[in-house]
Order: structure tokens, then sequence, then C-alpha cells
């Protein structure tokens, strides 16, 4: 009769102890708008796609870069653009862009890479620049 007593308590603090505790929900703090309702001025937009900030945090990369279009190669989820740039041709590389020859295009600095073996394309690229954003500023 003792063993089972003790069984019956230990087994009820075991129990008692697992209990499953709903998982707390992290805290997000509502944005604080002036009470006047306007935001300083040079402030961003709030709930705008045109924020200075991607969903990481860090902000959108300046489009500081210039060419022109000599070539398009379009490959499943990347373009391969062949550019002219100050008279010199280079190859970038960016997210699908639907671009043709003779269009101006600008993107960021990027990061360039030498001797670039593209195994979609079997080709090597002696220097490519893949940038994270591309955009035609000026469509033949």
């Amino acid at each position: 009769m003792k063993h089972t007593a003790l069984i019956a308590t230990l087994l009820m603090l075991t129990l008692t102890a697992c209990e499953k505790k709903p998982p707390e929900k992290p805290f997000v703090p509502d944005p604080i708008i002036p009470s006047s309702g306007v935001l300083p001025a040079g402030h961003p937009p709030i709930n705008s796609n045109d924020q200075a900030t991607t969903l990481s945090g860090r902000p959108k990369p300046e489009l500081t870069q210039q060419a022109t279009v000599v070539s398009v190669i379009d490959v499943p989820q990347f373009t391969y653009l062949e550019v002219t740039q100050n008279k010199q041709t280079r190859w970038l590389a960016t997210k699908t862009l639907i671009a043709k020859k003779g269009d101006v295009v600008q993107f960021d600095n990027g990061s360039t890479m030498t001797n670039f073996n593209s195994k979609a394309l079997n080709r090597t690229f002696p220097s490519i620049t893949f940038v994270n954003t591309a955009t035609i500023v000026n469509g033949k």
C-alpha cells in the first residue's frame, strides 16, 4: 500500500511538472506616430514599399553604375548582361530582368568574381559582377 501511494504521488508530481504552456508571442510595438499625425521632415513613410531599407534591415543598394546593354543571356532565375561602360565591355549577373540590346541599365556596385564558371551556360566568364539590383532606365 505504501508503494502504491508513493508511486501515485510521484506520478502526480511528474504530470504536474510536465504541463505544456503555450509559447509566448514576441512583443512587437506599434509604430509611434506623433499626435499631430504628421511625421517629421525627412522621415520615410510608414508601411511604404519605397522605404530606404529592406526587410533584412539593411539599406537598399544605391544604383550608382550605368551601362548600355550589348547582349542578354537568360537562364532560370538569372539574367546575364554584357554591357559597355566607359568604352569597356563587362558582364553582369542579376535576378531575372527583361532587357534587350541598346537598353540603358542602372545597377549597384555588386561583387565581382574572376574565372566564374556558370554550370547553367557551361561557360567560364573571365570576370563577372553579381549585382543585387538592376533596372532598365531607358529602353529602346
